[in-house]
């Protein structure tokens, strides 16, 4: 959590800091009393009713009912205005295109998934699908505080491009320019990020892995990308592209050109070809990631011996990388999201398994197997989230009725 300043030498940057750190209060206790504000923040009455007083004016909280406890006359409740400021996060996967959209708060008011074939779209034409959800998601809502995009490879985050994404075929992407270009929207504030490293983000800050601060956060899709956190950070760069590890060197050929990637043994396809026959509606290319899987746990919780089977392979291969990076990383916990998350109460004790026989983090008690709480909203929350961080840093972004005063 920002901590208050007192430092004399930057009054404006003190204020942004300031400012920042009532609406991140906000945010994560609901409506507070201008006391209770004070309190939690560390700063004097005065100087938090005069913050108040410009975000009320840049519009970015509103009165609220009453505080009923404590002594003394009730304390109006300040609370965030949520439906101000918006951010919108968008995702793209081999078999998908979506959209979330948050409000100030955090609360999604928007949530679209539309199954495609991205590979087969090519860039320019996913582009165009993904410009139209922005389309629709701006006409509505208000003000869009910013758009980040979430992909399955590594990115160039200064550029706004993707470097590669060898499932989407993927290469020297200019992906926030040709954004900008179809929808008018800003390129300064569009983002884009590694899928698995916005719902990492997502996890850490309400779900599973909150409060935790080394964490590897495991995506399964098409593949599987990971979100690592160290000592409360991000580690960036290519650090999550461990589906690509080479677990077994004469393994199954990946779209990477390699043979034996991790994700050749935990992607959704070979494990879904591992449980059902080619004629299966588990094959239904009309269907998603998520109405695949809830059918492969309709079946695992029917007691079909085929899926259960099938389960226990894929923990075995998930238990096995996971251990290669419990080993480098040390996790104090493993967060299993996308396809790993409905599924966890089968796959959990067969990871466990793999990294008591491979890991010897296992020797100390090894990292948590749990499940994201987030499951398959994760990416496109973790994208909405970074949307609308900017202006969470520095509400002073937020321009309505700009103060005249810079007092901290």
């Amino acid at each position: 959590m920002p901590q208050p300043s007192d430092r004399p030498t930057d009054r404006a940057g003190v204020r942004r800091a300031n400012l920042a750190l009532l609406v991140r209060l906000l945010r994560r206790h609901g409506g507070l009393s201008r006391a209770q504000l004070a309190t939690l923040s560390g700063l004097s009455k005065a100087t938090v009713s005069g913050l108040v007083a410009e975000l009320e004016i840049r519009e970015l909280v509103q009165a609220g009912g009453r505080h009923e406890g404590g002594q003394g006359r009730p304390g109006q409740l300040v609370e965030l205005r949520p439906r101000g400021h918006w951010g919108i996060g968008l995702e793209v996967d081999e078999d998908h295109v979506g959209v979330t959209v948050l409000d100030l708060a955090g609360t999604a008011t928007t949530r679209r998934r539309a199954a495609c074939d991205v590979r087969a779209l090519g860039a320019e034409r996913a582009l165009d699908e993904l410009a139209a959800l922005v389309l629709a998601a701006r006409s509505e809502v208000d003000d869009v505080a910013g758009i980040a995009v979430a992909v399955p490879g590594l990115v160039d985050t200064a550029a706004g491009a993707v470097r590669l994404a060898p499932g989407l075929r993927w290469r020297g992407v200019a992906l926030a320019d040709g954004l900008a270009a179809r929808t008018g929207f800003p390129l300064d504030r569009i983002v884009v990020g590694n899928d698995a490293n916005f719902a990492a983000l997502a996890e850490a800050d309400d779900g599973a892995a909150r409060g935790c601060s080394d964490v590897v956060f495991l995506h399964g899709g098409m593949g599987v990308g990971a979100g690592l956190i160290t000592g409360g950070g991000l580690i960036g760069g290519a650090a999550g592209e461990v589906g690509h590890l080479s677990l077994e060197p004469t393994g199954r050929p990946c779209v990477c050109g390699r043979r034996g990637c991790w994700q050749t043994a935990v992607g959704i396809d070979p494990f879904l070809h591992s449980l059902a026959g080619p004629g299966d509606l588990v094959h239904d290319p009309s269907l998603d990631l998520a109405q695949r899987t809830a059918i492969v746990r309709r079946r695992a919780q029917d007691g079909d011996r085929r899926v259960l089977g099938a389960l226990v392979q894929l923990g075995a291969a998930l238990g096995h990388g996971v251990a290669v990076l419990a080993d480098v990383l040390d996790p104090r916990i493993v967060v299993l999201g996308g396809y790993f998350a409905p599924l966890c109460e089968w796959l959990a004790e067969p990871v466990r398994a793999e990294l008591g026989a491979r890991s010897v983090t296992a020797e100390t008690g090894g990292p948590r197997i749990v499940a994201s709480r987030l499951g398959f909203a994760a990416v496109g929350t973790g994208a909405a989230q970074a949307a609308i961080r900017p202006l969470l840093d520095d509400p002073t972004l937020a321009t309505a009725g700009a103060p005249v005063s810079v007092e901290a």
